[in-house]
């Protein structure tokens, strides 16, 4: 690569994707220290100096029904950002998840002869395989997550590694138990339920409500117990607040801080997601749970072929946490697998032991940093240096 300015387009549409999003630009720097980057994400891209046109906040409505109040936006979003790809001005498109838009972007890329560079994979192993022939013809390199997906994509034709998992790095809570409880205001000799309802606001309608009823059952069973909610970047805090009411069940809500919450909860009521891998990688029990509006689910019955919908299940190769889906996301379903795991210690630890051999499939530290260099050495640029001693 000649330029020695260049410029990178880089495209997250939800939360995880502007966190991976931050710290590959920070990874990337290391190698074009005079790059500019631009495009779409969050707060944290934006701290690391990506100029974004857009924000995240209104991309991550989930499922077919779920989307259509979204689809102009959405449309002027691909436009402008395929206009931007079409300039011809870009060293590389960074395309980050987000299937459904970047995925088309991708194409863009092919068509403007710009490098196309797509790091967490479609999950083309669960539905719609054929999306691999158009990959294979977009994208430059596929840079997947999931270690089974590396020879799938290999077997297929695509240019695909397996680097690791950012997980294995973004994963660390940084306060002790003590420190934790004494920062969040909770008793450390409670039990305490992390409640994670996502990232998006229809996860938070749909879901939250049902949770605030499973912990008024738990509380039947453990008067004393304790509640902690960590809200996302990409989450007012108001309305959260909202659905709250009057909150009677003294729910400490907290400014980010998912990963302290995971560590230190005795149990986790989550919406299935990426969280629940970040869980599962600090050994936390949970139950998944997961609502999608009654045509979407409809549709994704009949597509989607998976053993399990939690992205935990599906790295372990088995169910070591309990899923509800649909109608079976009930206060007194969520509410029994909770308290078989509060009532029971031994058999708490046990499932943490299941959880933590997870951390074993996803790679070593330094994930972003081998990304990075693997990017680098595909536009010509000097990455003989060791990417293991960079720092995040």
């Amino acid at each position: 690569m000649q330029d020695p300015n260049p410029q990178f387009l880089v495209v997250a549409g939800e939360a995880s994707g502007d966190l991976h999003g931050s710290s590959l630009v920070h990874a990337l720097k290391k190698y074009f220290p005079a790059a500019a980057f631009c495009g779409m994400g969050g707060t944290r891209m934006r701290k690391e100096g990506v100029k974004t046109f857009f924000d995240i906040e209104r991309m991550g409505a989930v499922g077919l029904v779920e989307v259509l109040g979204e689809v102009p936006h959405h449309l002027k979003v691909y436009r402008k950002l395929s206009r931007e790809i079409a300039s011809g001005k870009f060293a590389a498109v960074i395309l980050i998840d987000y299937p459904t838009m970047n995925l088309r972007l991708a194409k863009c890329g092919r068509r403007a002869d710009c490098p196309v560079f797509f790091f967490i994979s479609p999950q083309v192993w669960a539905w719609r395989k054929g999306r691999i022939r158009k990959i294979r013809e977009w994208v430059r390199r596929m840079f997947v997550v999931l270690p089974f997906e590396e020879a799938m994509y290999q077997e297929a034709g695509v240019d695909a590694e397996f680097l690791g998992h950012p997980f294995v790095d973004q994963v660390r809570p940084a306060w002790t138990r003590d420190e934790a409880f004494r920062e969040f205001g909770l008793a450390p000799g409670k039990k305490t339920i992390g409640i994670l309802p996502g990232s998006r606001k229809n996860e938070i309608e749909s879901l939250l409500p049902v949770m605030v009823d499973a912990g008024h059952e738990i509380r039947r069973e453990i008067p004393d117990c304790q509640f902690v909610l960590p809200v996302s970047d990409s989450v007012p805090e108001s309305l959260i607040r909202d659905h709250l009411g009057a909150n009677p069940l003294g729910i400490r809500l907290l400014a980010g801080k998912a990963h302290e919450v995971m560590k230190q909860a005795d149990f986790l009521i989550i919406a299935s997601g990426s969280a629940t891998l970040e869980a599962g990688l600090l050994g936390c029990p949970m139950v998944l749970i997961y609502k999608l509006h009654p045509l979407t689910y409809w549709v994704a019955k009949r597509l989607v072929k998976t053993p399990f919908i939690g992205l935990v299940n599906l790295v372990a190769g088995e169910s070591v946490a309990p899923e509800l889906i649909q109608e079976q996301v009930t206060a007194q379903n969520i509410a029994a697998r909770a308290l078989d795991i509060l009532k029971d210690d031994e058999k708490r630890q046990a499932v943490s032991k299941r959880l933590l051999q997870v951390r074993e499939k996803l790679g070593e530290p330094g994930v972003m940093s081998r990304v990075a260099a693997s990017i680098a050495r595909a536009l010509g640029a000097n990455a003989s240096h060791d990417p293991e001693n960079f720092s995040y």
